[in-house]
């Protein structure tokens, strides 16, 4: 199962940084494709809670959860602006991105 979840937050890393790319151009994200990454990170998170609570996952999911968890806030706050109709300050956008990578990085860690 963590080989689909991985797979579930690469897709939605993807859209990710074609969201990332409009709001550092100082454009606004497509809302379907910003709704469609929030999606895709909600179900990531949800596997990733199924693993845990199946009580046999290792430490580094616990962890990659946690960060991942605290992106997703981030990315509340994101959303926030844009339903405000204002563009996110560009280092909480870096900060969301980088905090992402650092949780997907370390439950990639287990597979390879």
């Amino acid at each position: 199962m963590l080989t689909v979840t991985l797979l579930v937050f690469a897709i939605a890393a993807i859209g990710g940084l074609i969201l990332a790319a409009h709001v550092l151009r100082g454009k606004f994200a497509p809302w379907a494709l910003s709704v469609l990454h929030a999606l895709l990170g909600a179900i990531g998170l949800i596997l990733l809670i199924t693993l845990l609570v199946q009580g046999n996952a290792a430490q580094q999911v616990l962890v990659g959860f946690i960060i991942l968890l605290i992106a997703a806030l981030g990315g509340f706050f994101l959303a926030s602006f844009h339903l405000r109709k204002r563009l996110p300050p560009k280092a909480v956008v870096i900060l969301h991105a980088a905090l992402a990578v650092i949780g997907f990085l370390t439950l990639l860690s287990l597979v390879l």
